[in-house]
């Protein structure tokens, strides 16, 4: 496959945004406001854009705190399928069944910068190597801003792991069982140039969503910047990274406490 393309007839390609209101440090953040949208409906505008997807939807919880959530996707004319509050895989394999997906794309309401260029390299990487899974991070490197994460896998991997995931992190996570043990399934690292995964563009914190809010503020009426263009800003001025600096990003092996509480 040239560089670009995607198979002509392929595979029903399904983004599935993963969202929820319980965050344990910044609870409520994928309805927070971000220049006058919801976080989440960033998420699923940018995404939206890659030409890649064939649809977008999102996967929420049961819980009665993310009835909230469901009312807003209903709203916007967004799918949503709802399921396991901690096995984030179930919820991930019985949405994948439900939306008829033959190819899985992971992605998370925290993540209102995420690049719809992006998404389709990860897309285009996936289909042109072969692989059962590919991602654009993985915990041995990644060379994105950390909140442009996009993974990428068949409904045969996601299948697999969904009947033989076993620890509580692989279950929460929803695709280490993807990638933690080598040759258990094909993987593939989708790098860029240059290298940019040292900034955290993601929102985990109230650090985080002041610094979003602050991007957003410099492009106003426009939710369809590139990353090129936040590099530029962010290079015009520095001092917007200092206000998130100080957050420790957690790993794909943290698992939320309160599931033991």
């Amino acid at each position: 496959m040239a560089d670009g393309q995607i198979p002509k007839d392929h595979p029903r390609t399904v983004a599935l945004i993963q969202a929820r209101m319980g965050s344990s440090r910044l609870p409520g953040k994928v309805l927070r406001d971000i220049a006058g949208e919801p976080m989440l409906a960033r998420v699923a505008a940018r995404a939206r854009r890659a030409r890649t997807i064939d649809q977008v939807a999102v996967a929420t919880t049961v819980e009665a705190e993310d009835d909230a959530v469901a009312a807003a996707c209903a709203a916007w004319g967004l799918p949503v399928c709802r399921g396991s509050l901690h096995d984030v895989l179930d919820r991930y394999y019985q949405a994948a069944r439900e939306l008829k997906a033959e190819v899985v794309v992971r992605l998370t309401a925290d993540c209102p910068l995420i690049d719809p260029a992006e998404i389709d390299h990860t897309v285009e990487e996936f289909f042109r190597s072969g692989v059962d899974f590919a991602a654009n991070r993985l915990p041995w490197g990644r060379t994105v801003p950390i909140g442009l994460d996009t993974e990428v896998c068949s409904f045969a991997a996601l299948e697999r792991a969904w009947k033989e995931a076993a620890e509580p992190y692989e279950r929460e996570h929803v695709m280490p069982y993807l990638y933690d043990q080598e040759g258990r399934f094909r993987v593939l690292l989708v790098n860029s140039s240059p290298d940019y995964g040292s900034l955290r563009w993601t929102v985990d914190t109230p650090e985080d969503l002041e610094l979003i809010r602050a991007v957003y503020a410099r492009f106003p009426g426009r939710d369809d910047f590139s990353t090129a263009e936040i590099v530029e800003l962010f290079e015009r001025e520095p001092s917007l990274a200092n206000i998130n600096a100080g957050i420790k990003h957690k790993t794909y092996r943290d698992i939320d406490e309160r599931r033991f509480g």
